[in-house]
């Protein structure tokens, strides 16, 4: 997994995992993963599944060439409410994106660092699992 910033200014982890080096072999297995280990921890809130790739395919966006299925986990990491303005950075979500023979997986990075600890979890238990 690498740290990096997108478009220069927004700071992402990015996981990219062959299809040979994990047990869930679609989109939807990995889902399902991953809301299980949303709902194993009390103090995350499971909000929804959006499939980017079906929206951005019926309003005819354009779509990066050897990506066959795209979804974003929408979750809630939020222990507390500190200030009106920690609303802007919450929910969560990660990133899925099957390109064929890998996936990406993908989130921001978040303003709580036991957030981005279970995140990074999650997703490098992914490998060869």
């Amino acid at each position: 997994m690498k740290q990096t910033l997108l478009q220069e200014k927004y700071p992402i982890f990015v996981a990219e995992i062959a299809k040979s080096e994990t047990t869930y072999p679609t989109v939807d297995a990995l889902v399902a993963y991953y809301r299980e280990r949303i709902a194993e921890n009390p103090k995350v809130q499971f909000i929804g599944v959006f499939d980017h790739y079906a929206h951005t395919s019926k309003i005819g966006g354009p779509i990066a060439e050897g990506i066959t299925a795209a979804v974003d986990i929408i979750f809630c990491f939020g222990f507390a409410i500190p200030n009106p303005q920690m609303l802007a950075v919450r929910p969560r979500s990660i990133g899925i994106a099957d390109l064929g023979d890998k996936f990406v997986i993908s989130f921001m990075e978040a303003p709580m660092q036991p957030a981005n600890e279970a995140m990074e979890a999650w997703t490098r238990a992914l490998r060869n699992a």
